[in-house]
């Protein structure tokens, strides 16, 4: 009897192959930049197939023991492999090649055992972490002591408070919720840190407008400190100065628009038109001003950003939160809307995320406030603007004319994203 040809069988193992190929090109080109190495394409495709080949009978034949044998024998013609070429070329010494090899025996099992997704996941995770080998070690080279204490103090902070944290109301009135309230505060530190990374990975000197899009990840404000002090030094370019400021704003209303729709998914809809409006209002004019000054001198000086992740900082903002979030709940039972419209006003002057998060977990569990959440949101976003923006005009130098363009361009486009909304 003539069996159906099974497409999944099929699928499986040509994953398998595709990410053997993947990983046997990427080590191939290294082989020949290097002129050495104990695996390349074909051996790497081959790897591949024995766990796809290993993972397949052991499911099929219901013998577990094979795919354990399976990588072993595919782990001794690796050493083998790698003391042969240790004695041939001992200055090549290394295990990157080795460990990939193993790697890929394993995903090629991945894929044949019900695995499919995840096995594609780790090969190209895989695949960056061998082709990127320079960045990475640049970025670990930028990287101080101080700044692998911070990623041990967000473990930490993730890991091990977080649990330790009860999930309920604390208060009678039903607003601080202790795990909540930190899982947010891990969310923003998460968002700051993405732009730390970026900072330091990019390093000094690549231009006002990269440096001022990476910084404001971490801190739109400080980016603005930032350039509002630089205006001030002798021949400084004010017009791509203002640039970067107004991308640094630009990036700031994506960065809020992101975080509270991971919180509350339903506001996407609502905060898009509003959002959108002030990004692109705010980038293009930094657009304009940066495109402008393009002939200038072809470095800028560094947006000095520091790690913004720490305990202290993360206990002070989770305190900032949980005031913010006691306000609401009480601005709710006793003040009208125009009562939390104003809340949010005074919260953005000092900081726009807390009071971000606090209106979006509100329509999480409020489906009727959304509207209210977004306008105040809109509002906060508003009021933190206004802010940098008169540290700017009272400050900078130069800087007036660009920034209240550009001001005046965000409050009108939000505004009327609002109305016609």
């Amino acid at each position: 009897m003539t069996q159906d040809f099974d497409y999944t069988v099929a699928q499986d193992f040509g994953t398998a192959l595709l990410l053997g190929a993947l990983l046997g090109i990427e080590r191939e080109k290294r082989n020949v930049r290097e002129g050495f190495g104990i695996a390349g394409l074909r051996s790497f495709v081959l790897l591949a197939q024995l766990g796809a080949v290993g993972g397949y009978l052991g499911v099929r034949l219901q013998m577990p023991w094979v795919l354990p044998c399976v990588v072993l024998a595919a782990a001794g013609v690796v050493v083998a492999g790698y003391f042969a070429g240790l004695r041939t070329r001992p200055e090549h010494a290394g295990l990157t090649t080795e460990l990939a090899a193993i790697v890929t025996c394993l995903i090629g099992a991945l894929a044949t055992t019900g695995h499919r997704e995840v096995a594609i996941g780790l090969g190209v995770l895989t695949a960056a972490l061998l082709a990127y080998k320079q960045p990475l070690h640049a970025l670990v080279g930028r990287l101080g002591g101080d700044d692998v204490l911070v990623g041990m103090r967000l473990l930490l902070a993730t890991f091990i408070v977080l649990p330790l944290l009860p999930d309920h109301a604390i208060d009678p009135w039903g607003a601080l919720n202790p795990q909540k309230l930190w899982l947010l505060v891990l969310l923003i530190s998460g968002l700051s840190l993405v732009g730390y990374v970026a900072s330091r990975w990019l390093g000094p000197g690549r231009g006002i407008a990269v440096t001022a899009a990476a910084g404001a990840l971490a801190s739109s404000t400080a980016v603005t400190l930032a350039l509002v002090k630089q205006s001030r030094e002798p021949g400084a370019r004010t017009g791509q100065l203002a640039g970067g400021i107004l991308l640094a704003w630009s990036v700031m209303f994506v960065r809020v628009l992101v975080a509270a729709t991971v919180v509350c998914p339903a506001m996407l809809r609502s905060l898009l038109p509003a959002f959108v409006a002030m990004a692109v209002a705010s980038g293009g004019l930094a657009a304009v001003f940066l495109w402008s000054g393009r002939q200038a001198a072809a470095a800028a000086a560094a947006v000095p950003i520091k790690n913004p992740f720490s305990l202290v900082a993360a206990g002070k903002f989770a305190l900032l939160f949980a005031g913010v979030q006691l306000l609401l709940k009480l601005g709710q039972e006793h003040l009208p809307q125009s009562g939390i419209h104003a809340i949010a006003a005074l919260a953005g002057l000092t900081d726009v995320d807390a009071i971000t998060l606090s209106m979006a977990e509100r329509a999480r569990t409020v489906v009727a406030d959304t509207s209210l959440a977004v306008t105040a949101i809109v509002i906060a976003c508003a009021s933190n603007t206004m802010v940098k923006a008169g540290v700017a005009l009272a400050l900078g130098v130069g800087l007036r004319r660009h920034m209240l363009l550009g001001t005046g361009a965000i409050a009108v486009a939000g505004v009327a994203a609002l109305l016609l909304g």
